[in-house]
């Protein structure tokens, strides 16, 4: 099925990124419960789920090539947001094959991939790309393996390293980050790039996840779902950039929060890599307006919960603190304080327009 892209849509300034209704009902919804509390929540990285985001191991939707022109633009300001330790070039290529052959599986219709032993073709027909080259001569590509398909793929990546019974973050291309940096975080190990949140180390929550991973079989993929919020729908959100976007939050109020307000949510996959032993850890940003949200009835409520209860620690780390007040004052309208039941799916399948929104209080 054809996408309908929207490659206009922009990402700063005017901010002209919206999502349509199928995206809204497509959105990866991060809470099944009333409270939220960090947890390892990983399960294995299988089609299908709750919306369909989780239909394929790499999520391509209507904002595609929009998000590649906004990575584009990010890397020529600046490049070093793509690194990779010389050692990883094996994990490179590793990733290359993935990806495409993932695209080309899931999405046939706008991307072909045509292999005659290292004789390789790459078609990427939404960007305009036709590429031939041989696999494992960086010297026939553009740019190097990793650089080169995480350019014309979604959301950032991330290559972790195994040794010494710990993964270490060797290689990296983030441009779509919630207030991280890859130039910062290259070359640490788990803990230490996980260092600044709060609560989850006292709870063993990292101590789980890294015995877990370590363990991470081939063929056998894992995700989960973490979430922060973004005020105005900006990807890049690093900290090298932090004097852009820092004082959005200032201009926030009860008039414009639900439109200026989103919930960021990052699908996070883990692949083990075949020829590597590399895993792959791919951070795939959704943003939706909590507008939007609370136009799914079950998700408005839902959000409305989880930020009022949120635990202090928690909203302070996830940067929340000047605005949540507001957020949960806009949404408490929409919730009736029913019983919800468990669960991220929308369970409905039209949305109400925006014109005519009003609380269901």
């Amino acid at each position: 099925m054809n996408i309908p892209f929207k490659p206009n849509e922009t990402f700063r300034d005017d901010y002209s990124y919206a999502n349509s209704d199928a995206a809204v009902l497509r959105f990866p919804f991060p809470f099944p419960d009333d409270n939220y509390m960090y947890s390892v929540n990983i399960e294995p990285h299988v089609p299908g789920g709750p919306t369909p985001a989780f239909d394929n191991p790499f999520d391509v939707d209507e904002h595609y090539v929009a998000e590649c022109r906004e990575r584009a633009k990010v890397l020529e300001q600046d490049p070093s947001r793509c690194k990779v330790l010389p050692h990883m070039m094996a994990a490179e290529w590793d990733t290359l094959e993935l990806i495409m052959e993932s695209f080309a599986t899931s999405y046939p219709e706008h991307f072909t991939l045509t292999r005659e032993g290292i004789n390789w073709t790459w078609e990427n027909r939404p960007l305009g790309i036709r590429d031939s080259f041989t696999f494992g001569d960086a010297s026939t590509l553009p740019l190097p393996p990793f650089e080169y398909i995480t350019r014309q793929a979604q959301g950032d990546f991330t290559l972790q390293d195994q040794r010494e019974d710990n993964l270490f973050i060797d290689g990296g291309m983030v441009t779509t980050q919630a207030d991280w940096s890859m130039d910062f975080n290259v070359g640490m190990t788990f803990h230490q790039w996980h260092g600044p949140v709060p609560l989850a180390h006292e709870k063993g929550v990292f101590d789980r996840a890294l015995k877990f991973l370590l363990r991470l079989q081939y063929g056998a993929p894992v995700r989960r779902l973490n979430w922060t919020m973004t005020v105005n729908p900006r990807l890049d959100t690093s900290p090298e950039n932090y004097p852009q976007w820092g004082p959005d939050r200032t201009t926030v109020t009860p008039e414009n929060v639900g439109r200026k307000l989103h919930l960021r949510v990052e699908l996070q996959s883990l692949f083990r890599l075949p020829r590597s032993n590399a895993i792959l850890f791919g951070i795939r940003c959704y943003l939706c307006s909590i507008e939007d949200l609370a136009r799914v009835e079950i998700w408005g409520k839902r959000l409305h919960r989880v930020l009022r209860d949120l635990n202090p620690d928690i909203a302070d780390y996830k940067g929340t603190t000047r605005y949540r007040e507001m957020a949960v004052a806009y949404l408490a309208p929409f919730d009736d304080g029913a019983a919800l039941p468990t669960g991220t799916a929308p369970r409905q399948s039209t949305l109400p327009p925006r014109s005519t929104l009003t609380s269901r209080g």
